[in-house]
């Protein structure tokens, strides 16, 4: 065995954990912030800041409200590395609503930092430390 490649191997793993254990964090947090300070609290403030849009009105205060709850879950999935493909397709398709939302408020600066988060799913052959890495080698031992 090369040791090269192994360590090449290794170390794409390992960014790969620490990016999913990072994204999870953030998206995590996001959702667990709003969903103390109460959902309807954040589904005000995106009332607000969608006044002014096509989508004013009762469309953004139900996804303000169901965001945090969804935010949470899918953060918690990828801290753990649990339902990782799962989480991350889920995630990228809530991205792409974000990112419509964002773009239609005409927010430039966000919209090109949420363009990050879709692409985690491209790498999910790196996943070797998490939960549904563990689980899948004790079933492939018994």
């Amino acid at each position: 065995m090369d040791l090269g490649k192994a360590s090449l191997g290794n170390d794409k793993a390992l960014a790969y954990a620490l990016l999913r254990v990072t994204l999870g964090l953030n998206i995590f947090m996001h959702g667990l912030s709003r969903i103390l300070a109460g959902p309807a609290v954040f589904a005000g403030t995106l009332d607000k800041m969608f006044q002014e849009t096509i989508l004013a009105g009762w469309p953004v205060h139900v996804f303000g409200l169901a965001l945090p709850w969804f935010e949470a879950a899918v953060g918690l999935l990828l801290l753990l590395g649990l339902g990782t493909r799962v989480a991350l397709t889920g995630g990228a398709l809530l991205i792409v609503l974000l990112t419509f939302g964002t773009a239609l408020r005409q927010d430039w600066a966000i919209a090109g930092i949420q363009l990050n988060y879709a692409a985690l799913l491209a790498f999910l052959h790196w996943d070797r430390y998490s939960l549904d890495a563990m689980l899948s080698r004790n079933r492939k031992e018994e």
